[in-house]
């Protein structure tokens, strides 16, 4: 029988990015998707809803999702699984990015495990699905669900919006191509978290999105 997800979503950096922790409620046996920054808010949401986070989890490189990333593994001792590799070169930038935007020292971060199209990614109960979506990132990824209809979408679509494509490695097209092949036919009853403002369902994305029209 697989596991019922629970999450919580932790607004983390001045980007307001949604570092979420995602458990089994069966299990209470979890992850922490894009820690950005602000590790000890993160680890007192872990505290509060008695998670015990067995890895970490990242939708792409970019600072405001992975900087916290490295120091994490080493505060909760777990693996870091994702993004796929074409982001490599973002997450060993993100001591430079991070002091460019004026945020807190970051630590470059290589995850335990690249993750790549077709992977399944294991959370207690929980599979998910991995969909390699470039265009916001070269390296982005997205987290399926599909026994709970419900998916981790990092940066590719917002709520009424798409991820910017005007950062290095960035793909208007790719971007569009990913959203309408690969992420909208899950479903129009599957729910998503994004990487930034409020959670959504693909259905009213697909009709409503002005991104994703025509």
């Amino acid at each position: 029988m697989p596991g019922t997800p629970r999450a919580g979503i932790i607004p983390v950096t001045p980007f307001q990015q949604n570092c979420t922790l995602i458990w089994d409620d069966a299990t209470k046996v979890g992850a922490v998707v894009d820690p950005g920054g602000d590790l000890d808010r993160i680890q007192a949401a872990i505290a509060e809803q008695g998670v015990a986070v067995e890895k970490i989890l990242l939708t792409h490189g970019h600072v405001d999702h992975a900087a916290g990333a490295d120091e994490l593994r080493e505060r909760l001792g777990v693996p870091v699984e994702g993004p796929h590799l074409a982001d490599k070169f973002l997450l060993d930038s993100l001591p430079m990015t991070a002091a460019q935007y004026g945020l807190d020292p970051a630590r470059p971060v290589t995850p335990d495990r690249w993750l790549d199209q077709g992977d399944v990614v294991q959370v207690g109960e929980l599979t998910f699905d991995i969909l390699h979506c470039p265009g916001h990132s070269p390296g982005s990824v997205v987290f399926v669900s599909r026994d709970a209809r419900f998916a981790l979408v990092g940066d590719v679509v917002f709520k009424g919006s798409i991820g910017r494509t005007d950062l290095p490695g960035g793909n208007h097209e790719q971007l569009i191509r990913a959203i309408k092949e690969k992420v909208l036919p899950l479903g129009d009853d599957v729910a998503f978290i994004p990487g930034h403002g409020p959670t959504g369902t693909l259905g009213e994305e697909r009709v409503s999105n002005p991104f994703l029209q025509g």
